[in-house]
């Protein structure tokens, strides 16, 4: 009996998963004329400008003192007037602070891309994250720009520029005429959806309308007749699945254990309050009976360890003998 193999391409015309890292990186970074196109118009759809010329960088920036930790970007570019971009993929949202990670980022960034002189003088730095799930939910914008500004909105220098694309909120514009979305919005629907075979007819649409979409389709379609390339995004797949369910099992292993601790803690300490509360209402009974049969407070007090606070409370209310 012939059975598929389980990491081959599911159908002959389904798509490789462009949020994938393999297939992210190799839309922008092959180097060929459609990848050059591909990244041009999406740097201009995201930004908001024009660029055309763009040259790849290694995808490492150097680290300043030897114990700080490297990190790797998916794209890292250089505009022809300086300025610099890296652009990343992130398809699911991790336990730390997604914000302050791209602020380290960026500073990183403009720290290797600044000039050193009297002047501060430095070419601006962009900070691009695609993202697969939703920083800000109460935001509503599929693009968001975040740099430095005062509560008025005046910027300070502009260098520094941190730039989300959400994939959730862009695959709410599913069926939106294609006419009346921006560059950004169309890119940040092929990524999300052109390996959804649901939206195929809508996703055509939308490569037809813009041609670096349209360059990024053929790599994607190209790469998709690989069986090397279904290998590489299923193995990945599977071993990205895999880690997550460990993790999210040791976290619910640990959590069950902190519960089970506290609940046994819990009843400790309530079995000794609940000991400390009884030894301590016999005593104010004893404390009682013995001022009722005349016993003076001094000696009832020593007596029992109680203060003279303690044993004016426990017989404000008890009858009195003549003592």
């Amino acid at each position: 009996m012939n059975s598929r193999p389980i990491f081959a391409r599911p159908s002959p015309d389904a798509l490789l998963n462009p949020r994938r890292d393999p297939t992210f990186k190799a839309i922008f970074t092959q180097g060929t004329r459609e990848s050059s196109i591909a990244l041009g118009d999406f740097l201009s759809s995201v930004i908001g400008r024009q660029i055309s010329e763009v040259s790849l960088q290694p995808n490492e920036p150097a680290v300043d003192t030897p114990g700080q930790p490297q990190m790797t970007f998916d794209v890292s570019v250089v505009f022809c007037d300086g300025e610099r971009a890296d652009i990343e993929m992130q398809s699911r949202s991790r336990d730390y602070d997604y914000g302050k990670r791209s602020e380290i980022q960026a500073s990183r960034l403009l720290n290797n891309n600044s000039k050193r002189g009297h002047g501060w003088e430095a070419p601006r730095v962009y900070q691009i994250s695609v993202l697969d799930f939703e920083y800000a939910k109460d935001d509503k914008s599929v693009l968001t720009w975040y740099s430095m500004r005062n509560p008025d909105g005046r910027e300070l220098g502009g260098l520094l520029n941190i730039i989300y694309l959400d994939l959730v909120k862009a695959r709410r514009l599913i069926g939106t005429p294609v006419q009346s979305l921006t560059g950004a919005q169309r890119w940040a629907l092929y990524l999300g959806c052109a390996d959804n075979p649901r939206h195929r007819g809508y996703i055509r649409k939308i490569v037809r309308s813009q041609r670096g979409i349209r360059m990024a389709d053929l790599i994607v379609r190209r790469m998709s007749d690989e069986d090397a390339a279904w290998f590489r995004e299923n193995s990945r797949f599977t071993y990205e699945n895999d880690m997550y369910e460990m993790r999210e099992g040791a976290k619910k292993r640990a959590f069950a254990r902190g519960l089970a601790d506290g609940r046994a803690k819990g009843l400790q300490e309530g079995r000794a309050k609940g000991l400390q509360d009884g030894a301590r209402s016999k005593a104010l009974e004893a404390a009682c009976n013995l001022y009722a049969n005349g016993i003076s407070k001094e000696i009832i007090a020593k007596s029992l360890g109680m203060s003279d606070e303690e044993l004016e409370s426990a017989l404000s209310g008890a009858p009195q003998k003549n003592h």
